[in-house]
């Protein structure tokens, strides 16, 4: 049996001006740091094999604000793949190292040309319904942007190619991420119809864990604090 745990980033400084972040490599709010030291703290005694993060900043943040507060005694180190910063990661064996490995394929929805723009203004101009199906539809673009449906097609060869290979070795893995990145892998892994993932959410810095023992998925439920 291996542990798979899906965490979405805290709330960003833009989630809190209510504005379409997508691929903006925003920081988190204080709010969201909050979020990750609380999910830390429930997360503090599961022992990592391996860390996947996006490429954007905000998933980065949380997942090292986690692993912060984790107390299996391993060294979070992010893993480059060229150049100095690969050579220079050298470390002695007596250091035990939580490898991070960031990918663009658990990048956000891009969201294109409303990227950066208030979602709020954005309903009044074009119709808070268009806004919507933009925002919630399986395989509806934004003006440029990605659907859902895109960004399953993204995330999910990578999940299948790469992930579930480590967790089939018994790996414990987490993966912090963003909200449709998230939403495209709990799709796949629990089956959920086009018609119905829509209207499923993932709240932020609220961990989803899963067991994962021959071939299949169980979520295991736990209470808030």
């Amino acid at each position: 049996m291996s542990i798979l745990v899906l965490l979405r980033h805290g709330k960003s400084m833009w989630n809190a001006l209510n504005l379409f972040t997508g691929w903006v490599d925003v920081p988190l709010a204080s709010e969201g740091i909050e979020e990750a030291i609380k999910a830390g703290e429930k997360l503090k005694d599961y022992c990592f094999d391996e860390v996947y993060t996006s490429l954007l900043i905000r998933a980065v943040e949380t997942a090292m604000i986690v692993l912060a507060k984790n107390g299996c005694g391993k060294t979070p180190v992010i893993q480059h793949s060229n150049g100095r910063m690969r050579e220079w990661a050298n470390f002695p064996e007596s250091i035990p190292v939580l490898p991070v490995y960031l990918h663009e394929e658990l990048n956000e929805r891009y969201y294109g040309k409303l990227q950066g723009l208030n979602k709020q203004e954005m309903a009044e101009k074009y119709g808070a319904d268009t806004v919507h199906r933009w925002r919630r539809s399986y395989d509806i673009k934004p003006p440029g942007g990605e659907s859902l449906k895109d960004n399953y097609e993204r995330t999910i060869p990578f999940f299948k190619s790469v992930i579930v290979p480590k967790l089939e070795q018994g790996k414990d893995i987490l993966i912090s991420a963003h909200g449709n990145s998230l939403r495209a892998i709990v799709k796949f892994i629990e089956n959920i119809s086009d018609q119905d993932i829509p209207k499923f959410e993932i709240p932020t810095g609220k961990p989803l864990i899963y067991e994962y023992r021959n071939s299949s998925f169980i979520k295991k439920c736990e209470e808030d604090e």
